[in-house]
């Protein structure tokens, strides 16, 4: 028999046993609701689709069942996560990072495909798109459009309203026509800033003008941000959040308008252009149902569902009843400030970003399409920029060794389509015609003629 001191130890050693079982259970238990747990075939599409499009030689494990965009990911023998950012801002409109910092601080993130969406101006691409090289980051050339919606019927009032529009890696189509659309809204935001400064004065609160200019830099175009900078650092404010509610906000004593075009013109723009068209921060919007509604009618491809503190409901449903993409974004603008989310803060699903490709990429064909069209009937120096606009300058560099425009094509559409696409009657028809055109360098600019 066991002595006194002895008998606590029997208990004790149950109680370790015993605890030792059950958490053998829970793990068991975790490991069969999780890892181990097969992919859907719908997930299984998902995943294979956006990965081919992210990384062409990459492949993906049966056991990442996660619905998010931070999966695991096996690319090259390594794994790494797959982080998509949607909404961000540079110095090239009212963003505090130049588009390579931008960039460079985005894979600090862990973002693998960053769209660049400054305020009304493309500007900033090519200088994006020379950063990701470094990093092997994917470039989704963008664009937010500032446009005012009119209710219908007089009754309401007018507010401005922001509309997202992505592209295919050699830009829009008929470009000249969006290039007119955005210069136009630029020069009036000059307008407005200027109004906004008049405004300020009068309420006794003195901004120059140069000031102004200055801290948006050469050759942008001053926004509100600007503007509330000029306050902050001439002392009439604490910082940019107290500029805006005092006297910046939509409708505030300093708050003046631009020459925006109308919000469904715009999405009517977007689509002609080759571009997709997603709602901006619907959130901010007085009647979000009545907006989208409209914009929907007009071509609306999709709406911004998502932020950083999750998928906002009525919002997704929103877009459920008008069969809209659910994109998402974090808008980063690097302002600083705890409230400011950062880049590839936002959990987008795989899923929606496999319905935006499944959105995009017809877009973006034809597109492209449109613009080999131009190409094919004059095969000039200025219609071959608009192949590679956007183009870094290694792309640049290495058409120089290209010797027909077949082998330009292939250089471009392997790096945004898939090998089914590229394999497309349409676009084997112009190859066809295009075998004989030569590509030849002659030293900074690409030209092209006839062989």
């Amino acid at each position: 028999m066991l002595g006194e001191k002895d008998s606590p130890k029997k208990p004790n050693v149950s109680n370790h046993n015993n605890n030792n079982s059950g958490s053998k259970k829970k793990k068991k238990k975790k490991k069969r609701g999780g890892r181990n747990k097969k992919l859907s075939l719908e997930q299984t599409l998902a995943y294979k689709s956006v990965s081919e499009w992210v990384f062409p030689n990459s492949s993906i494990t049966e056991d990442d069942d996660d619905d998010f965009g931070v999966v695991q990911w096996n690319h090259h023998n390594w794994k790494e996560k797959l982080v998509f950012e949607f909404h961000s801002h540079s110095n090239k409109s009212d963003g505090f990072l130049s588009p390579s910092k931008l960039v460079e601080r985005a894979n600090q993130n862990g973002v693998k495909v960053l769209a660049l969406t400054d305020h009304d101006t493309l500007s900033g691409i090519a200088e994006a798109q020379e950063a990701a090289l470094r990093f092997g980051m994917k470039i989704i050339p963008g664009v937010e459009i500032s446009t005012i919606f009119s209710p219908r019927g007089g009754s309401g009032s007018e507010e401005p309203v922001h509309i997202l529009a992505y592209y295919s890696m050699c830009g829009p189509a008929r470009i000249e026509e969006l290039d007119n659309v955005l210069s136009d809204i630029r020069n009036g935001r000059f307008l407005r800033a200027k109004s906004m400064v008049s405004k300020l004065n009068k309420l006794k609160l003195p901004i120059k003008w140069d000031h102004v200019t200055k801290i948006a830099g050469a050759g942008v175009a001053p926004g509100r941000v600007h503007v509330a900078r000029a306050l902050v650092e001439a002392g009439h404010v604490e910082n940019l959040k107290q500029a805006f509610a005092r006297y910046l906000y939509d409708g505030g004593p300093a708050y003046s308008t631009g020459s925006e075009p109308d919000a469904e013109e715009a999405v009517e723009l977007i689509c002609r252009t080759g571009g997709v068209a997603v709602l901006a921060h619907p959130w901010a919007l007085k009647d979000p149902g009545a907006v989208i509604r409209r914009l929907a009618e007009s071509g609306l491809h999709g709406v911004e569902t998502y932020r950083s503190d999750g998928k906002l409901a009525v919002y997704s449903d929103l877009a459920d009843e008008y069969g809209l993409v659910k994109l998402g974004g974090s808008d980063y603008h690097a302002r600083g400030g705890a409230n400011e989310s950062d880049l590839g803060s936002v959990s987008l699903p795989i899923s929606c970003v496999y319905e935006f490709l499944e959105v995009a990429r017809p877009v973006w064909f034809k597109a492209m399409i449109s613009i080999l069209e131009i190409y094919l009937k004059d095969p000039s120096d200025a219609n071959l920029q608009l192949i590679i606009k956007f183009g870094n300058t290694q792309f640049r560099k290495s058409i120089s060794a290209l010797a027909t425009p077949n082998d330009l094509i292939n250089h471009c559409l392997s790096t945004w389509f898939t090998k089914e696409e590229r394999s497309n009657p349409e676009l084997e028809s112009i190859k066809l015609k295009l075998s004989c055109i030569s590509v030849h360098h002659a030293g900074p600019e690409i030209h092209a003629g006839r062989t």
